[in-house]
């Protein structure tokens, strides 16, 4: 009788324990479906990043995940990737917050006409901005890492030699490039980079403020004929890569490690892509005849102090909603400060 009962235990044991590494197995076999909004036309520089680290989460997790990427905003338009994160319209998104103005106030700093010397310093300073101030506006989305583009420049199709050039001229901006455009004189007229194009083509705006990149990027070149080289008043747009809050606690911790891991390498990788479209942007313009003006010192720091009203209204402004505006500006000067020495 013991013996047979001691049989019947050994046998539940067994078949309990071979249950429980079935499911171990299962669970670690499953495979975890993402879809990816990218705002990002497929061909640019800062899309086929995206692409490549969803391949590499994929490759990395041995295939338990697999992330299917939507660019262009063909899921999600570039204003409306943010909500569609929220809502889980998409798992991941990628885009601008400058794109929802006002409702990103400390991420805002990050836009200010700082006068960012390259992608690099300007993507390690938005991420670790967000690391360091952890602003609760972030706080309905899993933030997997933030990137944000070189100085933005202005481009035009008449030239703009001096700050008395751009008064009255219409042009292209979003978030807080808008101030910077309204400071310097001219008509600011906010559109996404996706409009531009056939805008500056129809006489729609005059000009446009964004990275040199775009004139490849976004073959912006073909219908400007001139870029001012208002490096003083460099500003940069912050763009997000975050997650669905609850998509993102539904994943296994090891998963979870490996994507966090990875999304700390391409901070760097992004800041290379920015850099990279810099430098292809400035020669694509000259190829095509364009003209890139240099500002002198003097006419740089007229510039500057023209926007030095932006940074005081952004800081009065956020203060109104009792955030610290002041700390958030000079954390982003510290990091500018600190990044700059790194990148150069």
């Amino acid at each position: 009788m013991k013996k047979n009962l001691f049989m019947a235990i050994l046998i539940v044991s067994f078949l309990t324990a071979s249950f429980i590494y079935a499911d171990v197995v299962h669970a670690q076999s499953k495979t975890v479906s993402l879809n990816y909004s990218i705002f990002f036309p497929s061909a640019h520089g800062q899309c086929k990043a995206g692409m490549s680290w969803a391949n590499e989460v994929e490759k990395r997790t041995d295939g338990r995940v697999k992330i299917h990427v939507y660019p262009g905003g063909t899921l999600t338009k570039a204003n409306q990737c943010y909500d569609g994160v929220v809502k889980g319209i998409s798992d991941i998104g990628m885009s601008c917050f400058a794109y929802t103005r006002g409702r990103f106030p400390l991420m805002e700093a990050v836009d200010l006409p700082n006068g960012y010397p390259n992608g690099q310093v300007a993507t390690h300073v938005a991420t670790e901005f967000y690391n360091r101030m952890k602003p609760e506006e972030l706080g309905d989305v899993k933030v997997l890492y933030i990137h944000a583009h070189g100085p933005g420049l202005l481009h035009t199709k008449k030239p703009v030699r001096k700050l008395e050039d751009i008064k009255g001229m219409k042009i292209r901006s979003t978030g807080l490039s808008a101030k910077v455009v309204k400071a310097l004189g001219g008509v600011p007229v906010a559109m996404p980079q996706g409009a531009t194009y056939e805008a500056l083509q129809k006489g729609v705006v005059e000009g446009t403020f964004s990275p040199i990149e775009t004139l490849k990027g976004w073959k912006q070149a073909e219908v400007v004929k001139y870029t001012t080289e208002c490096t003083g008043v460099g500003y940069t747009t912050a763009m997000f890569v975050v997650m669905n809050l609850d998509k993102w606690n539904s994943l296994p911790k090891d998963i979870k490690k490996i994507i966090e891991e990875i999304s700390k390498e391409w901070v760097d990788v992004h800041g290379e892509v920015w850099d990279k479209g810099d430098a292809e942007g400035h020669d694509f313009t000259l190829s095509l005849g364009n003209e890139i003006i240099p500002l002198s010192e003097k006419e740089n720091n007229r510039w500057v102090n023209a926007v030095k009203s932006v940074v005081d209204d952004y800081i009065k402004a956020v203060k109104k909603k009792n955030l610290p505006g002041d700390k958030a500006v000079a954390e982003v000067k510290k990091l500018i400060a600190e990044y700059s020495k790194v990148y150069k």
